[in-house]
């Protein structure tokens, strides 16, 4: 009994993932078939080097590897650019002797999204993001994993806002 509960749940669900129009690429129909990433600077009032481009090619290079879209350098149907506009650490939580027991890294950007075939998609929208780590550790111990996994998530949102059309 429990072994077809399970069946006709899997296929419900099947049924409704296809039905919604949704490819298994997180994209419906994008009407697009390329995607320019214009290069973001980073205009934070805290310049962290090599931010702007590791952000510029990881948004690239999620969007490759969610879509079939191809990659151009300039008059791309589906286009993002912006820039950085947050980079800061703050205390998040104190012990009994009022000091920091956590800090966040929080990094911001503003997307301008344009769809040349679909303008009423096209949007000009803050993203942000954070992580949090121990104040008895020092920011450049954890910035490499900081900064994937607050990319990862801001790429994921990006997306989603953007190309998840279902």
């Amino acid at each position: 009994m429990k072994k077809i509960k399970i069946i006709i749940t899997t296929l419900i669900v099947t049924i409704a993932v296809v039905s919604c129009g949704y490819n298994f690429t997180g994209t419906g129909d994008l009407n697009a078939k390329t995607y320019q990433v214009n290069f973001f600077q980073n205009n934070a009032p805290i310049i962290e080097p090599g931010l702007d481009r590791d952000f510029t090619q990881g948004l690239q290079d999620f969007i490759q590897n969610q879509t079939s879209l191809d990659l151009v350098r300039a008059n791309g149907d589906l286009i993002y650019e912006g820039e950085i506009v947050e980079y800061r650490v703050s205390p998040m939580s104190a012990t009994a002797n009022n000091t920091a027991a956590q800090n966040r890294l929080t990094i911001g950007v503003q997307i301008r999204f344009t769809h040349k075939n679909r303008p009423e998609d096209d949007f000009d929208k803050r993203f942000s993001f954070f992580f949090d780590y121990p104040s008895t550790t020092q920011l450049p111990s954890v910035k490499a994993t900081a900064h994937q996994e607050i990319f990862e998530r801001l790429n994921l949102d990006i997306f989603n806002a953007s190309l998840a059309n279902w």
